[in-house]
């Protein structure tokens, strides 16, 4: 395992809306007014990454795969899911001890998985569901899955006990089931990447790209239009339907035919209107752009009742979005960043974790990113 701490000295640099300073040799970004608003100001204090390497086992389970993360307020302590599609051992999540505190991140434990199981109380077989992203709420575990390997299985959210047992699933707007022609619904692998709980229990589930009747994916001179659904979540059923604009691709690949990509890796909220999203760029020869953005929901034209962006005539208002943190601008190098959650250190600091998927490939890292947060002093 590995620990890796900034200690260079960060001259004052203006970006976008952001400040970039040190603060006791830590980098710290700060945007005083995301959307021009000051009450929503934010910043970040750089603490420290740690790496557990790609091939360790927990209880004969291969680590790995880490595409959601969240903290757990009951325990101190954060559950991570794992993407695996149960190929290395079941569809799971883990319970992760993360010590950290001003002082920084000085490690990362693995105490125990727990498998996720379907509604017969079975374990999921082989590519039955793809695990994406994990929130903890008052009656359960929340989780999303991309479908599975079968690209005609709908993406869903189901919720779960602490034990894994099945417990409801929610319901899916039809303009997410997918088609065998590829002219409707979700993209393979670029589903129900993201997922939020807002203090009301609404529930946020976001797309990492759009859908196939609402346009193309980011490329380098166009951005992708995702959708948002926002749950009730006690009933699992649909309120409202937003857009994110997720960015242009930020960084050419080093070959006219490599790799190439840009989308929407995970959200969590702040409050009932505003979130966090992250947005993960890779780039062949180059490696990953993760940038987070700030959205405000409010005012945003609930496209529910629009069967196609690409077809319909209808003004619409897209979520907003304001970019608080650019870990490539603070002189990290982050790797296929895929979850973002916001807790509490062991001496009470606001933190926020950010963790990567390695892929369970050797040229990756299950890697942790810790920074302390200075949240918006704002209403819901």
């Amino acid at each position: 395992m590995h620990k890796r701490l900034v200690h260079s000295t960060f001259v004052a640099l203006l970006l976008g809306a952001s400040t970039l300073h040190a603060d006791e040799n830590f980098p710290v970004s700060s945007t005083p007014c995301p959307f021009g608003e000051c009450q929503a100001s934010i910043s970040f204090t750089y603490l420290g990454d740690f790496v557990i390497p790609t091939g360790s086992t927990e209880y004969g389970i291969e680590f790995g795969g880490i595409s959601g993360i969240d903290f757990d307020a009951a325990s101190g302590r954060y559950i991570a899911i794992s993407d695996d599609r149960s190929e290395k051992g079941p569809a799971r999540f883990y319970e992760l001890d993360i010590d950290v505190s001003h002082d920084g991140l000085k490690g990362v434990r693995v105490n125990k998985h727990i498998a996720f199981l379907n509604t017969e109380g079975d374990a999921f077989s082989k590519a039955e569901v793809d695990p994406e992203a994990i929130r903890i709420s008052p009656d359960g575990i929340y989780w999303s899955s991309e479908g599975g390997a079968n690209p005609m299985n709908p993406p869903s959210v189901q919720v779960a006990s602490r034990s894994g047992k099945f417990i409801r699933q929610f319901s899916l707007p039809a303009q997410f089931f997918p088609t065998a022609d590829k002219a409707h619904g979700v993209r393979e692998n670029l589903s129900f990447e993201n997922l939020a709980v807002a203090p009301s229990g609404d529930v946020f589930v976001g797309t990492e790209a759009a859908l196939f009747q609402d346009g193309d994916v980011a490329s380098l001179t166009k951005g992708s239009l995702a959708r948002i659904i926002r749950y009730d979540g006690s009933t699992g059923t649909p309120k409202a339907q937003y857009i994110y604009p997720v960015s242009p691709i930020p960084q050419a690949s080093d070959s006219a035919d490599g790799a190439n990509d840009n989308g929407a890796s995970d959200m969590i909220a702040l409050n009932d209107r505003y979130l966090l999203v992250v947005e993960r760029n890779f780039s062949q020869g180059f490696g990953n752009n993760i940038k987070v953005f700030m959205i405000d929901v409010e005012g945003a034209t609930d496209v529910s009742n629009i069967t196609s962006l690409a077809q319909t005539a209808e003004r619409i208002v897209p979520v907003r979005k304001s970019q608080v943190l650019d870990l490539r601008a603070i002189g990290l190098t982050p790797d296929n960043i895929e979850g973002i959650a916001v807790g509490k250190a062991k001496d009470g600091t606001d933190v926020m974790i950010l963790a990567a998927d390695n892929n369970f490939s050797k040229r990756q890292k299950s890697q942790f990113f810790a920074f302390k947060i200075d949240l918006p002093k704002m209403g819901g």
